[in-house]
């Protein structure tokens, strides 16, 4: 099975390696959150030489908001603010990474995407794969980028709504990329949002995605992972979870299978925020 598709998502560690020590073009950017599993404080924490520290949660996505979802997209200005801070342009590959198989990573990955810059992917791996090389490490920040002047032209990856989702998940098939506890549900303590799914949904959790390394799965593994819930480009397919952080992973593997798939942005987060909409519970779509 050919890998065209995925080389337009993921880069390997011994690729990136090569463009560092030729002294290419590239950014590499560190993806940081309060979910990482990399050490604090990020300031002396083992890098990639040169990577740029960033905040999935302040570069990648707006605040919290009741109605939008605890991650909801960032707005357009404010992005391009943090574009041109990073020195990203068009003219040079992108590259992100996380501590995390890139499930926090993919957030970054998804929204640059999302404005318009086709030449970003995300280190097959992550940061493991780089020390598994036994590539060089950094412990200290890089000097600070030249700012670019670039622009974005954002609406460049497919988003659907709450209600869009709701449709998909009746007339296609709609994807939870969420751990199975949170999607089966059940009794929810008091003060704390519901849980379940939206009814209709099937659970693909993202990090199902990655092999015992950190790496995706090969091709065929990952194809059979999917099409073993009907997703064959023959069905309109979308994604959502919690927030539209671990979607962006199954988006992901969805391109490098040839299959674009809408984001809900505001996931689950979202989808609660109106008592009216339904609440599925237990191991099936419902």
């Amino acid at each position: 099975m050919s890998d065209a598709h995925r080389d337009t998502v993921l880069i390997t560690a011994v690729a990136l390696n090569t463009l560092l020590v030729e002294h290419k073009p590239v950014s590499v950017l560190a993806v940081r959150s309060d979910d990482t599993s990399c050490p604090r404080p990020y300031a002396t924490a083992p890098r990639i030489p040169g990577a740029i520290d960033t905040n999935m949660a302040e570069d990648f996505a707006a605040p919290s908001h009741p109605l939008n979802g605890s991650r909801p997209l960032p707005d357009p200005s404010q992005l391009e603010q943090t574009v041109r801070r990073l020195g990203l342009t068009r003219s040079a590959p992108i590259v992100v990474y996380d501590h995390d198989g890139n499930l926090q990573a993919a957030r970054a990955w998804w929204v640059l995407r999302w404005a318009g810059f086709t030449n970003v992917r995300m280190l097959d791996g992550g940061f493991k794969a780089w020390t598994d090389q036994g590539f060089s490490i950094a412990h200290t920040q890089p000097i600070a980028p030249t700012p670019s002047h670039e622009n974005i032209q954002i609406g460049q990856m497919p988003v659907m709504d709450a209600d869009t989702a709701a449709q998909l998940a009746r007339n296609g098939i709609l994807l939870d990329s969420r751990i199975r506890v949170n999607y089966r549900g059940g009794t929810t303590p008091a003060n704390l949002p519901r849980r379940g799914h939206i009814p209709g949904a099937y659970n693909l959790p993202a990090s199902d995605n990655l092999s015992d390394n950190g790496h995706f799965l090969d091709m065929e593994t990952l194809r059979t992972r999917y099409t073993s819930l009907g997703v064959d480009s023959t069905r309109p397919v979308g994604v959502y979870c919690g927030a539209g952080v671990s979607a962006a992973h199954n988006v992901a593997a969805l391109m490098m299978l040839g299959i674009a798939a809408p984001m809900y942005p505001g996931s689950w987060s979202a989808w609660i925020s109106d008592p009216s909409r339904p609440v599925a519970i237990g191991d099936m779509p419902g």
